[in-house]
C-alpha cells in the first residue's frame, strides 16, 4: 500500500507523543519529533502550516518579508515556510546564543523565566514578520519574540504555531498579528 501525498492533521497528531513531568513534574510535553521520523508527515505539516498562512494572510501573504523562527523547534520548520514564501529566516534564541550586537526581551514560562534575543538588524523597520514555534502554552516565549520583532521596528502580520495549549490561554498575551494553530489540546 502506498502513503498518500499529504496526511491530513489527525494523522499528525496521532504522531505527537505526550511525555509526562518533562521538564519538570506537572507538565505534559507535547513531543513533535516523531512527526520528524516520517518524510511525508513533515512535508504534510509544513503544506498545513503554509495553507494556513494564506487562508490568514490572503493577498498579504506575498508581502510577507520575514519569517521568525524561535528557540529551538521553531527553527525547523521557519526555514522551510521562508523558502516556500520568498522570505528571510531569521532565528529568535536564548540570550547569549547568537553573536554579536542583539536586542533582548524578558519574559516568564510555565516553569520560569527568560531571556530572548535577536542579532539587530536582521529584522528592518517596515518588514512583515509571520513568528512561527511548534507549541505555544502560556504565550511567554511567543510575546516576548513580539516584543522583539516591534522594538526592531517591523510589522508582525502573524503567529503560527503547530500546537496550542488552549487551556493556557497563552494567545491572550500576543498583539500585533493574528493567532493562528494547527492542533488544539483542551487539557
Amino acid at each position: 500500500m502506498s502513503k498518500p501525498a499529504v496526511y491530513d492533521l489527525a494523522h499528525i497528531q496521532s504522531l505527537v507523543r505526550a511525555i509526562p513531568d518533562f521538564p519538570h513534574k506537572g507538565i505534559v510535553f507535547q513531543d513533535i519529533f516523531p512527526i520528524f521520523q516520517d518524510p511525508v508527515a513533515i512535508e504534510s505539516l509544513t503544506l498545513h502550516l503554509l495553507t494556513r498562512i494564506k487562508e490568514t494572510l490572503g493577498e498579504e501573504t506575498n508581502k510577507v518579508d520575514v519569517v521568525v523562527g524561535l528557540d529551538a523547534r521553531g527553527f525547523l520548520f521557519g526555514p522551510a515556510l521562508a523558502i516556500h514564501l520568498g522570505a528571510a529566516f531569521v532565528p529568535v534564541r536564548k540570550q547569549g546564543k547568537l553573536p554579536g550586537a542583539c536586542t533582548t526581551a524578558s519574559y516568564s514560562k510555565e516553569y520560569g523565566t527568560d531571556v530572548l534575543e535577536v542579532q539587530e538588524g536582521a529584522i528592518r523597520p517596515g518588514q512583515r514578520v509571520i513568528i512561527i514555534d511548534d507549541l505555544i502554552a502560556t504565550g511567554g516565549t511567543a510575546a516576548a519574540a513580539g516584543e522583539l520583532v516591534r522594538k526592531s521596528k517591523g510589522t508582525i502580520a502573524m503567529y503560527l504555531f503547530v500546537i496550542e495549549l488552549l487551556f493556557l490561554k497563552g494567545r491572550d498575551k500576543l498583539e500585533g498579528g493574528s493567532v493562528e494553530s494547527l492542533l488544539h489540546y483542551e487539557d
